[in-house]
């Protein structure tokens, strides 16, 4: 059995903290703020359409903050343009791999808030 991942981040409220470390986390950038901001970050799941990013999403836990819980980060681009009928059902069919992908995603974080490593 492995030890459970560990990581030290400085705060400016409570000085060098070591806080429990996920797996899914992949990346801490580098932190010097207040405890509860600090975040997890799972890893990023870009999805495109036509070679132009359209959302990310990834886990995540402020394991400080009010509201502890792992979630799932959304962000939506700034992608606009003018479509024909054949362009929009491209973009609808991908839109439908998008839901498949972020299905998966959801099952995943259903993982984890069911008992999964926070």
């Amino acid at each position: 059995m492995t030890a459970p991942r560990t990581v030290t981040v400085h705060t400016l409220d409570h000085g060098d903290v070591v806080v429990p470390e996920p797996s899914w986390c992949v990346n801490h950038d580098p932190f010097d703020g207040h405890r509860e901001d600090f975040t997890h970050y799972g890893a990023e799941q870009p999805l495109h359409f036509r070679g132009e990013l359209l959302w990310v999403a990834m886990l995540v836990q402020a394991p400080f903050s009010r509201s502890p819980h792992v979630g799932v980060y959304v962000e939506q681009t700034g992608y606009a343009g003018t479509l024909d009928a054949a362009g929009l059902r491209e973009l609808a069919d991908t839109q439908a791999v998008h839901a498949e992908q972020l299905r998966r995603l959801a099952s995943e974080l259903d993982a984890q808030q069911n008992g999964g490593d926070r």
